[in-house]
C-alpha cells in the first residue's frame, strides 16, 4: 500500500468523527452559522443597505432579505467586478466563478477566501467518506482523471475568473497532484473533441483508477477510447475502481456507461454548484446525498408549489418534510443572500439529511398545467429502460408541442439510442403509462382528451453532441435540460439533424 493510501485511512477516521459532531445537529448547526454570515456581513453594501446589524432573528431576515435571483443580485456583482470592495462580502472575492445562466447571460458567481474550503473541503470528504466506509484507498496510488472545464483564469480588478471547474482544479490537494491527469497544457485546450484526443492520448497507458466528470462527457471519453482500442474499459483500465459524477442523474446513463466498461464499478455522487458545494454521496448503502450544513452556507427551502406565488413560505432545514420537492435558497460566505440557485430537491432522511435531486425549478412542461418536472421524466424513462433491458440512451430532452398541424396536442420525447428498443411503440407506451402514474393532472390531460399520449422521436447518432456544439457548449460542465416549456432545444436539435 502507497504513502496516500495508507495516510488516507486516518485522515478519513477524523473528517467522519467531525462530521458526526454537526451531522445529528442540524438545527443548531445551521443556526449558528446563520449568527456567523450575518454578523460578517453587517458592515459591507449589502448589510448595511438590508440593515443586517437590527437582524437578530430568522423571520427578521425574511423580512429584511428578499429571495434574489441573478439579476437581483446584478447591481452588487456590478460594484465588485469594477473593483469596489465590501460590497456583499469583506474584502474582495478571490474568485469569480463563470456560467452560463438561461435566463440572465454570463453570470459571475463570488468564491471567496472563506467559500473557497466548502467546494474543496466537501469534494475531498465524498472520497474520505468512500474510503471509510469500504476501506478502498488504493485508488489514491494509481492516476485520477477529472473531465473538467479550462483552469486558464482571467485578472479583473485583482479578481481572477473562470470556470467552476477550472478553479477547483486550482486547488487539488498537492499529494494529488503527481497523479492527476490530465496535463495542465492539455486542460487548457478549449476545443472539447480536440481537448478530449489528447486526454486519451495522455491517459490511455496509464494506471487509471478513478475518473471523474459529468456522465455523458465520460461516455464520450469512453467511446472514443474503444473505437481507439476497441476493448472494453476494464481491459485499457484494469485499475478503476471509482466513478465520481455529479451535475445530472447518472440513471439514463448507467446501463450504457456499464456495458462500456463491462463491470460495474463503485460510484460516488456529488452535488456541486458554482454558488456552493451543497451535498455529497456519504454512502454506498443508503439512498441521498448528505447535506452540508456546517460548510459556510446557510439554506432555506421553498417548498415548489409555493416558489411562484407573490409571498413564497420560506423554511429551514428542521421544517423540511420528507417526499416533498422545495427549491432551494442559500446564504453564504462568499456573499450570496436569499438566493435561489434554481435546483429543486427532496429530502429521504432527517437523521442524517439526506437530499435527492429532483430537477430545476424553471425546467418544467406545463402548456395545460400538467407541471411535468425533471425527476418524473427520468424516473419514467428509467421504468421504460427497465422493462427493455435492450436499450441504451445517450441523451434525451422533452418539449410541448402545443399546436401541432394535426391531432391533439403531445409531448414530444427527443431521444438518441446507443441501443434502441425493440419495439418502439411499446416502450413510448410504458414512459407514458409510468408519467401518467406519477403526474395525476398529465393523466387527467390524457384521459380528458386535452394531449394525446406522447410522441417518441428518435434522433440520430451524435445529434446532442452536435448541438451542444453548435452552441458553444460541448464538453465540460455543460449539460441539457431534461425538458423545457418551449421548443427552443427541441427544434434547435430538429434542426441540426437536417444541417448535418
Amino acid at each position: 500500500m502507497g504513502i496516500r493510501a495508507l495516510l488516507s485511512k486516518p485522515l478519513a477516521q477524523y473528517v467522519i468523527q467531525r462530521q458526526r459532531e454537526w451531522m445529528h445537529r442540524p438545527a443548531e448547526t445551521q443556526q449558528r452559522w446563520f449568527r456567523k454570515l450575518i454578523d460578517g456581513a453587517a458592515n459591507t453594501a449589502f448589510g448595511r443597505d438590508h440593515r443586517f446589524r437590527d437582524v437578530n432573528s430568522y423571520h427578521e431576515f425574511r423580512q429584511a432579505v428578499p429571495i434574489a435571483d441573478y439579476e437581483d443580485l446584478k447591481p452588487y456583482i456590478e460594484r465588485i467586478l469594477d473593483g469596489e470592495p465590501d460590497v456583499l462580502w469583506p474584502g474582495k472575492p478571490v474568485y469569480f466563478a463563470k456560467t452560463s445562466g438561461t435566463t440572465s447571460g454570463t453570470k459571475y458567481i463570488p468564491i471567496t477566501r472563506d467559500s473557497i474550503p466548502n467546494h474543496i473541503n466537501s469534494a475531498r470528504d465524498a472520497l474520505l467518506n468512500y474510503i471509510h466506509e469500504t476501506g478502498n484507498s488504493a485508488f489514491l496510488d494509481k492516476k485520477l482523471i477529472f473531465l473538467s472545464g479550462s483552469p486558464e483564469l482571467v485578472e479583473k480588478n485583482g479578481i481572477n475568473i473562470g470556470r467552476l471547474s477550472g478553479i477547483s482544479n486550482h486547488h487539488v490537494p498537492a499529494y494529488l497532484r503527481t497523479n492527476q491527469l490530465p496535463s495542465y497544457q492539455t486542460n487548457t485546450i478549449e476545443d472539447w473533441e480536440t481537448k478530449l484526443e489528447k486526454i486519451i492520448d495522455e491517459t490511455l497507458h496509464q494506471p487509471m483508477s478513478l475518473i471523474s466528470g459529468i456522465p455523458p462527457w465520460v461516455q464520450m471519453y469512453f467511446d472514443r477510447i474503444q473505437a481507439r482500442t476497441g476493448k472494453k474499459i476494464k481491459d485499457v483500465f484494469p485499475d478503476f475502481s471509482v466513478f465520481v459524477y455529479g451535475g445530472v442523474n447518472f440513471e439514463p446513463y448507467r446501463a450504457k456507461l456499464y456495458e462500456s466498461i463491462g463491470r460495474k464499478v463503485d460510484s460516488i455522487e456529488t452535488y456541486p454548484a458554482s454558488e456552493g458545494f451543497i451535498a455529497f454521496q456519504d454512502t454506498q448503502t443508503e439512498e441521498g446525498l448528505l447535506m452540508m450544513l456546517n460548510s459556510g452556507i446557510f439554506f432555506e427551502f421553498i417548498p415548489a408549489e409555493d416558489y411562484f406565488s407573490k409571498n413564497p413560505r420560506r423554511l429551514t432545514i428542521d421544517q423540511v418534510e420528507l417526499g416533498k420537492n422545495y427549491a432551494v435558497v442559500i446564504n453564504n460566505n462568499a456573499g450570496l443572500w436569499g438566493y435561489s440557485i434554481g435546483d429543486t430537491v427532496r429530502f429521504v432522511s432527517r437523521d442524517p439529511y439526506r437530499l435527492l435531486v429532483t430537477g430545476r425549478i424553471k425546467h418544467f412542461i406545463s402548456a395545460f398545467g400538467e407541471h411535468v418536472i425533471g425527476e418524473e421524466v427520468e424516473k419514467a424513462l428509467q421504468f421504460a429502460m427497465e422493462r427493455h433491458p435492450e436499450v441504451e440512451v445517450v441523451e434525451f430532452t422533452v418539449a410541448p408541442m402545443v399546436a401541432p398541424a394535426e391531432g391533439l396536442p403531445y409531448h414530444e420525447w427527443l431521444v438518441e439510442f446507443a441501443a434502441p428498443p425493440n419495439d418502439r411503440d411499446a416502450f413510448a407506451r410504458d414512459i407514458d403509462n409510468r408519467l401518467a402514474e406519477l403526474n395525476v393532472y398529465y393523466e387527467d390531460l390524457i384521459t380528458g382528451s386535452i394531449l394525446r399520449t406522447l410522441k417518441l422521436t428518435a434522433l440520430p447518432r451524435d445529434t446532442f453532441r452536435n448541438y451542444m456544439k453548435s452552441q458553444g457548449k460541448l464538453g465540460g460542465q455543460n449539460k441539457v435540460p431534461r425538458l423545457s416549456n418551449d421548443r427552443v432545444i427541441a427544434d434547435g436539435l430538429l434542426q441540426t439533424t437536417q444541417t448535418v
